[in-house]
């Protein structure tokens, strides 16, 4: 029998709707129930990929014991941490801080008032792991709720002090001015948490970390420092060669189990995906190395092949298992190997590192064990026959995967993630001169015009043609950086107007008073702490990705308190940026620009399209690019810079134009790192 659950959309939640645990989605209703018979509250929160979030379902809320005692005791809640994040937030730094560590799936026991005061990640149904069943949790929890019921509230409202507390302390003001010195403090911060050997940031698991890569790869633009450099290419390089980059079908995995990058945690995920392609557009640009232009390419195609609703919009996720077995879709047995190909192939199982034995548990995770050139040394053969024979195997082994069960797709649509989606397939567009993706980005923009507006305003989620849930933040950030960069990348720039609507919005629904943004909007009442969300997490920090669209708003607008209040923001986390660099990547990404010199760049004039391409082919992250061959604009940024017959370049600074050029080597020539050294 169904519980409440079979009439949500998310397939997360769709997941447990057959559980025997009486679920209830998030809302009034639960807590109305849990205040009427005096219960606690279970709330238990995952996503649809999320391996050990299926372990705990098959090992307890399949289990009609235990469902029966969760019933009986508590009202249960189940949550999809990407259709509510802010809920995810606030018991996540809540479970933070009575445990010193998080994770999902998330169990946080709180009040009828939606007050935490217990929590943790996965138990076991047995003891172990140094922690008990979670059986035993439960009967604690019961306990503690009928015979201590007065420390429970205490200690509750104590979390809720706590976390109103921590959401103020947020910033610390800089002392200093920063400068080229304060940027490559920075990038030796990075630098010193870098693994040399094997890319990447830390120690396993290791996560793609592309704000950190995109920063060390701006930092040599701007400077020629080479370790920044070395250090970017080979943490990308090292990930277009593991486990963790599907060599078959394209699209990365969300992380790294091991240092090697051998072994993902199989799940991949849009956002994932979108953030790699922008680094790969920066890496492109630099080097010109054709082997990031064919990983971009790839990528997309997955994403589009893969991740595409009919519709238009991009999914959320597909799932790590298949058959009950994490990566079984993506890995291969000796025995697998050898059916597909008829008879083992040395020169391409040597390419891929295939073994009889396996590289992971008996099976094996294709990867790039020796490049092309080594194989080919090896059997004497040319580069060229070594490709063909990989491409041919490629295409027997899609063929026989294709036959497969497929991992679970999250097909529900995040505006947010769609955004991402969106700047990406614009730098590459940009990046790669390829007006097929420019085409894919404006033909996206206006679906997700279109798919996440109601009549109560954007929302957040959108799947089956309906959309719910007001649009957070990040939501609002991200989906204008999206409209910006479409802007600049196809002269359509009724999206900058656009994006200042998004603009006023969220300056009067989300603004605090020390200039930085709540997570969630004013009209919101559904949780008791509004959390200002400031670092990066696997997504860059909305506040960072607000600060960085009111800059160029203020400048193409001419609203000069944006560009104050950006300034204010970045001043603020200019010190945090500095010690604690890889998460506040972003934060960094923007201090280094305005340390360089922001500028916009306006092409007016009858050849303009020709004029945009030629002055994008050079990597200029500093410079915000606009085009017209209108004499009359909404944008004030435009306004007086058209001349019939004339095509002029106008560079500007956030205070004042350059005198207007009419060639594109005059106007590099204020944006190249050689004019600002």
């Amino acid at each position: 029998m169904a519980n409440r659950l079979i009439n949500e959309q998310s397939p997360y939640l769709l997941q447990h709707a057959h559980n025997p645990v009486n679920w209830y989605p998030w809302g009034d209703e639960a807590f109305d129930k849990a205040k009427q018979e005096h219960k606690p509250v279970l709330v238990s929160i995952g996503y649809a990929a999320c391996h050990w979030c299926h372990v705990m379902e098959h090992e307890s809320f399949e289990n009609e014991q235990v469902a029966a005692y969760m019933n009986e005791h508590f009202v249960c809640i189940k949550v999809d941490r990407e259709e509510h994040p802010d809920v995810d937030h606030m018991y996540m730094d809540a479970v933070q801080a009575i445990g010193g560590s998080g994770g999902w799936p998330l169990n946080v026991f709180v009040t009828p008032d939606r007050a935490p005061f217990y929590g943790g990640t996965y138990y076991p149904p047995r003891a172990a792991y140094n922690r008990p069943s979670w059986m035993q949790l439960l009967d604690r929890i019961s306990n503690l709720w009928e015979d201590q019921y007065d420390e429970v509230s205490a200690q509750a409202t104590q979390m809720i002090q706590h976390l109103r507390q921590a959401s103020l302390r947020v910033t610390q003001t800089a002392n200093a001015t920063a400068d080229r010195d304060t940027c490559r403090k920075i990038a030796d911060t990075l630098l010193k948490q870098a693994d040399k050997e094997h890319g990447g940031f830390g120690n396993a698991p290791k996560f793609p970390g592309t704000m950190a890569i995109s920063y060390l790869l701006e930092h040599y633009h701007f400077t020629g420092y080479e370790p920044a450099l070395k250090q970017a290419l080979r943490s990308l390089d090292a990930m277009i060669e593991g486990g963790i980059y599907d060599q078959l079908g394209g699209g990365f995995a969300r992380y790294a189990t091991d240092n090697n990058w051998l072994i993902p945690h199989f799940e991949k995920m849009l956002y994932d995906n979108a953030l790699l392609i922008s680094s790969l557009c920066d890496a492109y640009s630099i080097t010109k190395d054709v082997r990031y232009k064919n990983i971009i390419e790839e990528t997309i195609a997955f994403v589009e092949r893969e991740l595409k609703d009919a519709a238009g919009g991009y999914y959320c996720a597909l799932d790590a298992d298949s058959e009950g077995v994490e990566g079984k879709f993506y890995t291969w047995t000796w025995a697998e190997w050898i059916a597909a190909l008829g008879a083992n192939d040395e020169v391409v199982a040597q390419y891929f590192g295939v073994h009889e034995e396996g590289n992971w548990e008996e099976t094996n995770i294709l990867h790039v064990a020796e490049n092309i050139a080594q194989v080919a040394a090896t059997y004497k053969f040319t580069e060229e026959e070594v490709k063909r024979r990989i491409d041919a195997v490629k295409a027997k082994l899609l063929a026989v995967r294709a036959g497969r069960p497929r991992p679970l797709t999250d097909d529900k649509c995040l505006l947010s993630w769609n955004a991402l989606m969106n700047v990406s397939l614009c730098k590459a567009g940009v990046v790669l001169d390829n007006n097929k993706y420019l085409q894919l980005a404006s033909t996206h923009m206006q679906w997700m015009m279109g798919a996440f507006h109601t009549e109560s305003g954007l929302q957040r989620v959108w799947k089956n043609n309906v959309a719910k849930i007001p649009a957070k933040l990040d939501d609002y950030a991200y989906l204008a950086q999206a409209m910006l960069q479409l802007a600049s990348a196809t002269g359509e720039n009724n999206w900058v107007a656009k994006a200042n609507e998004l603009m006023e919005i969220v300056t009067r629904e989300f603004s605090r008073e020390d200039d930085f943004f709540y997570y969630t909007p004013v009209s919101q009442k559904d949780i008791p702490v509004r959390k200002v969300d400031l670092y990066d997490g696997a997504t860059p920090s909305a506040n960072a990705l607000m600060a960085h669209d009111l800059w160029i708003c203020g400048m193409c607008m001419d609203k000069s308190e944006w560009i104050e209040r950006a300034q204010s923001m970045l001043r603020n986390m200019s010190d945090t940026a500095v010690r604690y660099s890889y998460s506040f990547g972003y934060w960094a990404i923007l201090l280094q620009r305005h340390v360089m010199g922001m500028k916009t760049v306006v092409c007016t004039g009858v050849d303009t399209g020709q004029y945009r391409s030629e002055i994008q082919a050079n990597f200029l992250p500093q410079a915000y690019m606009l085009t017209s061959q209108k004499e009359i604009s909404e944008l004030p940024v435009l306004e007086k810079k058209f001349f019939a017959g004339k095509m002029y370049i106008f560079v500007c600074t956030e205070q004042a134009c350059l005198s207007p050029v009419s060639t594109v080597k005059e106007a590099l020539s204020f944006l190249t790192p050689e004019h600002m050294i």
